[in-house]
């Protein structure tokens, strides 16, 4: 039951009634409630990410890390929503930025915290049942953001600043499932942080650039015709689809033709991974920052290698020996 549950087994040894508020955070509480029928191996995954939070922040103020600026991001009230992003993109200084781990990097000197899942079984894998894609978790200093690990690194990407949406323009705890990330289905909040993710990721600056001319007749083309915007960008075929669709750039008849001959493709969602490399999976999981941070509060005699192991996923002594090495070659 303790292991099921995610506690100690002392913990259903105290006497008198549990306090929620003692037992969980308020940003656990707020996604409990968004969704009752959660998953308890998401709950788990939840109340982890959010006391890997509390212990960045501890050692942070024990070895006075000054490397990461507090959250402090700008104001949209009022802006419209290309201002808006031109402001973000600005904020986080996305110029070049291609990749998750670009925009993940970019995120989190801006003192927010980025968390991805594991594709393989453990307890950091969100379970294969699941339609959850990500979450965001709302303080006031160091918010949070878990992105389930995908076989596409677009989608982690977009799932990723969808969330940055969720915390930077509404101010609050969200758990994301496929839905949410849909332009069909999405309504509300979840369309305008899906709106904010499509346009930081793709600008109209870089949208009007797409020579529309050269847009092929069949939707099987329309993947090779954007290939070379998609490594400019690291947004999906579909979000650079959306954008043209936006600025009326082609129809709504090219993007419908292009989901349905998308939906007919048997491609391999499965988002698996492998242990060979067990010692980097704290760097996958919590951000070099995270890492660096422990390792640091370690290397300073702030805390024991015990404690170190624990902050890093449990690493057994000889990987975290490698792992020190390997962010100290990177």
């Amino acid at each position: 039951m303790a292991s099921y549950f995610g506690r100690g087994v002392l913990f259903f040894l105290e006497h008198g009634p549990v306090n929620p508020e003692k037992v969980f955070t308020n940003g656990f509480r707020t996604l409990a409630n968004q969704k009752v029928d959660m998953e308890s191996a998401l709950k788990r995954i939840i109340e982890r990410a959010e006391w890997q939070r509390e212990a960045y922040l501890s050692l942070r103020a024990d070895i006075g890390d000054d490397a990461v600026e507090d959250f402090d991001p700008p104001t949209l009230t009022g802006m419209g929503p290309q201002r808006a992003v031109a402001g973000v993109r600005d904020w986080l200084g996305l110029d070049g930025v291609s990749t998750f781990e670009g925009y993940r990097q970019a995120i989190e000197r801006k003192g927010i915290l980025v968390f991805r899942t594991n594709g393989y079984q453990g307890k950091w894998q969100v379970p294969k049942s699941s339609s959850v894609l990500g979450l965001a978790i709302y303080h006031e200093a160091f918010p949070l953001i878990v992105v389930r690990k995908a076989r596409f690194e677009s989608r982690q990407t977009f799932t990723l600043i969808h969330e940055l949406a969720h915390i930077l323009l509404h101010k609050d705890s969200v758990i994301d499932e496929d839905a949410d990330l849909s332009e069909r289905q999405s309504e509300g909040r979840e369309r305008e942080a899906n709106q904010f993710a499509a346009q930081l990721l793709v600008p109209d600056a870089l949208a009007a650039n797409i020579n529309v001319r050269e847009m092929p007749t069949e939707a099987s083309e329309f993947d090779a015709w954007l290939a070379p915007w998609r490594k400019v960008t690291g947004a999906s075929s579909e979000v650079h689809l959306l954008r043209l669709l936006a600025l009326g750039r082609i129809s709504r008849d090219a993007y419908d033709d292009y989901k349905a001959w998308q939906s007919g493709q048997s491609l391999d969602e499965s988002d698996g991974g492998t242990r060979m490399y067990r010692y980097r999976e704290p760097k996958h999981i919590f951000g070099d920052g995270y890492v660096r941070t422990v390792l640091t509060a370690l290397n300073q005699k702030r805390i024991s290698l015990t404690r170190a192991s624990r902050f890093l996923d449990g690493l057994k002594l000889n990987d975290l020996h490698k792992l020190e090495s390997y962010c100290a070659g990177h």
